[in-house]
């Protein structure tokens, strides 16, 4: 990177980060700060996820050159919340995010292969992701167009899916656990939404394992996390 263009980002940054906030940043601008600070990744249509540590946002690229004031106010939320992260935590490894998935629910786990969860918010039992199911149909997915449906088919509900996506976004290796094959499997069907609409993130899965999730304990996902990520080095 040219001093120069060092200079201009730092200059951007400390401008969204302190005093008066701008009125407007070029969206080219906003990306290359990021991209300087943590990463861009795009996440379907006009949306891109910005990620600085373990924080992530998503922004929709604007249809002229700059982001409004909205966002801009949006945007030094984001570096503030990053900025203000202990230094020890912004700068640590990312380890092995787990997700643990069948037709009821997904856990999502940080940090498993370190033997603790360290997901904001979730404490000891992860974050917990559950699908849209209105109606309460015996607390099983159902189909979009079939609502009377009462089987184990994974539905055409993508959104359950898509949530999941969003949690993996910061994640750099990933691990997931789930019951069944091919069409009866929510965990094939997450693979293949992450391979149709999140290729890159799809490529940060390093092993899928089919399990009895009733007897899953935290020490197999351990266990499990170590034997996939040793069988991918």
């Amino acid at each position: 990177m040219s001093e120069h263009l060092h200079h201009k980002l730092a200059v951007l940054r400390q401008n969204l980060l302190q005093g008066k906030l701008p009125r407007s940043v070029r969206w080219d601008e906003a990306v290359e700060l990021m991209e300087h600070l943590g990463r861009v990744e795009a996440h379907g249509g006009e949306e891109f996820a910005f990620i600085l540590g373990a924080h992530r946002e998503l922004f929709k690229r604007p249809h002229g050159q700059e982001l409004g004031i909205d966002e801009v106010s949006r945007l030094r939320k984001f570096l503030k919340a990053a900025d203000a992260e202990p230094a020890s935590a912004a700068h640590a490894p990312e380890s092995t995010t787990v997700v643990v998935i069948d037709h009821h629910s997904a856990r999502v786990y940080r940090d498993a292969n370190a033997g603790r969860d360290a997901t904001a918010g979730g404490g000891e039992q992860g974050v917990e992701i559950k699908p849209y199911d209105p109606h309460h149909f015996h607390h099983h997915l159902i189909h979009r167009k079939e609502a009377h449906y009462q089987g184990d088919r994974v539905p055409e509900e993508t959104s359950f899916y898509e949530e999941i996506a969003q949690a993996l976004v910061a994640a750099k290796d990933v691990v997931l656990v789930g019951h069944g094959v091919g069409k009866s499997s929510a965990v094939d069907v997450l693979v293949s939404h992450l391979k149709a609409h999140h290729p890159e993130l799809a490529k940060r899965v390093k092993g899928v394992e089919v399990v009895d999730l009733s007897a899953l304990s935290e020490p197999q996902i351990e266990v499990i996390v170590r034997r996939k990520m040793s069988a991918a080095a």
